[in-house]
């Protein structure tokens, strides 16, 4: 068998509903899905025996250990050459493996990964969070966009592997956020050949609102920083460009407060207000043109500039928390929102 999909669950089963459904459709048939239930209070176990006969589909269940050795447990227990590993929030197009296959025919590789789009059923908060995860704008295009600031390093909701590398390199390790990263950087390590597959994309979930989003990229924040305490030379210019946008962020915030407290002492301090502002706005309305114009839809474009303050503010707030804690204060890895990250 060529092929071997590996999930993790955690609480999921609609979801897992949704990408068991979208891999029935796939134009090559040459694989088998592995799912692994982490310790869910809802499994997903009659979801999956609903596609025992669609699918050649194994159902494990374990006590909860992350995500990390979650995809460990059922690589150990996969048999395809190419270990495939996908988020549960993700859903294939017909074409995905066909993709996969195809890059590996034309050029071989020892790991590869795709980027991921919105799809046309996503609420808009959806797709303003999917915007602000892609865009060049935000994340430097560094998730497989066509212009980047970083090479790609490919993430857990659409990583490929070959089974023996994956077993030589022990997996992905215990690290709660991050371990995704920190499993790409290790193949770049050892000299393998990672290559991102562009037409090997997914439609990805991620969260449904921006209370969820704020704490998903927060942990990222904090897991950049326990990234670099393993490895330094992983730290690159686009990983601090976050934290400069929260502090700049700040700072103008704090000049147009000060600004409007002079205008009761001297009337030109508006001016220092309104120029204060024009920063913000001016990227606000880069943001809002450039989602709406990609969704065709201003409702959409105006999330999107709220989930890009998100984004960025969250993921550098959680950037500058670790940094100070762990490269000033000299304390031990850690993360935030444990054990309410999925509520």
């Amino acid at each position: 068998m060529k092929y071997s999909f590996i999930v993790p669950v955690y609480n999921r089963p609609d979801e897992v509903d949704e990408l068991l459904e979208s891999l029935t459709t796939q134009t090559l048939t040459d694989f088998e899905v592995v799912i692994v239930e982490d310790g869910s209070q809802k499994p997903c176990g009659d979801v999956c025996q609903k596609y025992a006969e669609r699918l050649n589909l194994h159902y494990f269940a374990k006590e909860n250990s992350g995500p990390g050795q979650s995809r460990n447990y059922g690589a150990e227990r996969a048999n395809g050459q190419y270990l495939i590993i996908l988020d549960s929030d993700v859903v294939l197009p017909a074409g995905y493996l066909q993709a996969v296959d195809d890059e590996l025919n034309s050029q071989p590789a020892d790991a590869f990964g795709g980027p991921d789009r919105a799809h046309e059923s996503f609420t808009d908060t959806q797709k303003a969070i999917s915007y602000s995860m892609t865009s060049f704008f935000t994340t430097g295009g560094i998730r497989g966009g066509k212009k980047k600031l970083d090479k790609f390093y490919p993430r857990s909701f659409n990583m490929g592997i070959r089974a023996d590398v994956y077993k030589n390199l022990g997996g992905f390790s215990k690290m709660r956020f991050g371990e995704d990263i920190d499993f790409s950087i290790r193949i770049f390590k050892n000299g393998c050949k990672c290559r991102l597959f562009p037409e090997a994309w997914v439609w990805h979930k991620r969260r449904t609102d921006f209370r969820k989003f704020f704490r998903q990229v927060f942990n990222s924040g904090i897991a950049r920083i326990n990234l670099y305490k393993k490895y330094p030379e992983s730290l690159k210019l686009v990983h601090l460009l976050p934290a400069v946008f929260t502090v700049g962020t700040g700072l103008l915030l704090l000049l147009f407060a000060l600004g409007l407290v002079g205008t009761l002492f001297c009337p030109i301090s508006k001016y220092l207000a309104m120029a204060s502002l024009l920063p913000l706005v001016l990227f606000s309305v880069i943001i809002f043109a450039d989602s709406a114009l990609q969704y065709k839809s201003i409702g959409i474009g105006l999330r999107s500039v709220i989930a890009s303050f998100i984004q960025l503010t969250g993921y550098g707030t959680g950037f500058l928390q670790a940094w100070w804690k762990r490269c000033v204060l000299g304390k031990d890895e850690f993360q935030a929102f444990e054990k309410t990250f999925y509520k």
